[in-house]
């Protein structure tokens, strides 16, 4: 298991523990996992924004620290934030953060995730020209999001 993963499943426990929202020193997490603090931070920039359902605040300095809250919403208004997250273009990347946390927060299932992951795939997509797939991407899964509501 990857030291990324181990960072991320430790920030999860707490944030299970602490009711969604957890307040982490960077430091004391470097030096508990026996890692750099830019490591910490790919962790939470990578499996903790808003794209993965969090909010995450930093306040840097000696007393500094890094508060990440797991969004809850209604299903109807989590499908909304994700349709204004998505912008005019999104990446195979993106999609599958976004369809991930959909599904972990049960407003998809997985017949769903894997029909939306399919249809805005990058086999799905490859007769467009390579520079449209991206705009093409996030106006299908806005379809297919707006639909599900």
């Amino acid at each position: 298991m990857r030291i990324s993963d181990i960072i991320a499943g430790f920030i999860d426990d707490m944030l299970s523990e602490t009711g969604g929202t957890a307040e982490l020193q960077r430091a004391e997490l470097a030096n508990r996992f026996n890692c750099v603090p830019s490591q910490i931070n790919y962790v939470i920039s990578t499996r903790f924004s808003p794209e993965h359902g969090y909010i995450v605040e930093s306040r840097r300095g000696g007393g500094g620290y890094i508060r990440i809250t797991r969004v809850e919403m209604e299903p109807e208004r989590l499908i909304m934030h994700t349709v204004n997250a998505i912008g005019d273009t999104v990446d195979v990347n993106t999609v599958t953060a976004l369809m991930a946390n959909l599904r972990q927060s049960g407003i998809i299932s997985d017949s769903e995730t894997r029909l939306i992951l399919s249809a805005t795939g990058n086999n799905a997509l490859r007769p467009a020209p390579p520079d449209l797939r991206d705009v093409l991407r996030a106006s299908i899964l806005k379809q297919l999001l707006i639909y599900l509501l």
